[in-house]
């Protein structure tokens, strides 16, 4: 089961991340733990500077924006890394690059896919 968490203090934006992370989850038949974290210092933890963050099973793959459907879906039905945080940008999916060091600097969602 994939452990989701939804990062932000309870803006309109951070709710309507979780409102469109359930459906994504709903859609596809996909049982997950939602949390919501809401506690400031909880949040600097993952060493963000906007919300909301989008994290799944531990790794941030959206933060400072509402994602879409889509992508949400798309991330929830990936086993690889396409996450905003991976520090192995290449054009091919590879299932060892999942490492939240290194910032991915592009406008895409991922550097891996």
């Amino acid at each position: 089961m994939k452990t989701i968490k939804i990062l932000g203090t309870g803006c309109p934006n951070c709710k309507t991340t979780e409102k469109v992370v359930l459906k994504a989850t709903q859609e596809l038949n996909i049982e997950a733990n939602i949390i919501k974290v809401e506690d400031i210092q909880d949040i600097m933890a993952y060493d963000i500077m906007s919300t909301p963050a989008v994290v799944i099973d531990e790794i941030i793959v959206v933060k400072g924006r509402v994602p879409s459907l889509d992508e949400i879906k798309k991330l929830l039905q990936e086993d690889s890394c396409c996450t905003e945080t991976d520090d192995c940008c290449t054009d091919t999916v590879d299932d060892t690059c999942c490492s939240p060091q290194k910032e991915d600097t592009s406008n895409s969602t991922s550097c891996c896919c």
